[in-house]
């Protein structure tokens, strides 16, 4: 396995929250012995933060299994809207459509901290795929997983407004890139005001507007690109039934 460096950017996001796969990953659904063969398979690589793994329309076939650090999945409508369809990290693999079917990217992958992770060509990738049933099905239910994910998503859009989306993305990312701090739990992300706005299908100024409710109410404390959480099952509840009618004029 051969280590690369991709980006010259002298800075990078320090990487604290939890690096290590969740049980919800693609690897960490594989055995070791199968890992263990997928990362033999591919070169390592790192990238700096803010570094483009991926650009949308891009017709590269190649797959990236993230070891360290965590990026996000935009893509940009013919209209103009981006969407942030998702935030990625240890244990995910993607670009995994494009390496099977060899359509052009669907989406732009960005790094938000430092990368970590194996590149797969397609044709090593397919390469696992056919020696190893293992790998084969763990990708089949990993894009399974990623469909139900997409369909949920649809439904939570139908069914609440932009406020309670974005009060459910602050529990999510709690949850999963969370790390104690002394107020509460800090949103260990370096996200912006529009890459929130982005993931929830609101404006900026809708994002601006709950987020300073939900400070008056010291439910969250917010600084440059960072969150503290102080009131969790306060978040959770307004996730959950509450509307605070930011989306109003």
């Amino acid at each position: 396995m051969t280590l690369h460096h991709d980006g010259d950017r002298s800075t990078s996001a320090a990487v604290t929250m939890q690096d290590t796969p969740t049980n919800s990953t693609f690897a960490a659904s594989l055995s070791p012995s199968a890992l263990d063969a997928l990362r033999r398979a591919g070169n390592k690589r790192i990238y700096q933060a803010t570094t483009t793994l991926f650009h949308q329309g891009d017709p590269s076939r190649h797959a990236v299994l993230i070891e360290k650090g965590w990026v996000k999945v935009e893509s940009t409508s013919r209209r103009g809207w981006l969407a942030l369809l998702a935030i990625r990290g240890p244990g995910d693999i993607l670009g995994e459509l494009s390496a099977v079917d060899g359509h052009p990217r669907m989406a732009t992958v960005t790094g938000l901290t430092l990368v970590e992770a194996v590149v797969l060509s397609t044709e090593r990738l397919h390469e696992c795929l056919a020696d190893r049933p293992e790998i084969a099905l763990a990708l089949v239910r990993h894009v399974a997983a990623a469909l139900r994910e997409a369909d949920g998503r649809r439904v939570e859009y139908g069914a609440s407004n932009g406020d309670q989306r974005l009060a459910a993305l602050l529990v999510e990312l709690m949850e999963k890139n969370g790390s104690p701090v002394g107020e509460g739990v800090v949103i260990d992300l370096p996200l912006t005001q529009h890459d929130l706005a982005a993931a929830v299908g609101v404006s900026r100024e809708v994002v601006a507007r709950t987020l300073r409710i939900l400070r008056q109410r010291r439910i969250v404390l917010t600084g440059r690109r960072r969150i503290t959480v102080v009131r969790a099952d306060l978040l959770r509840s307004l996730a959950g039934s509450v509307s605070m009618s930011t989306e109003q004029g």
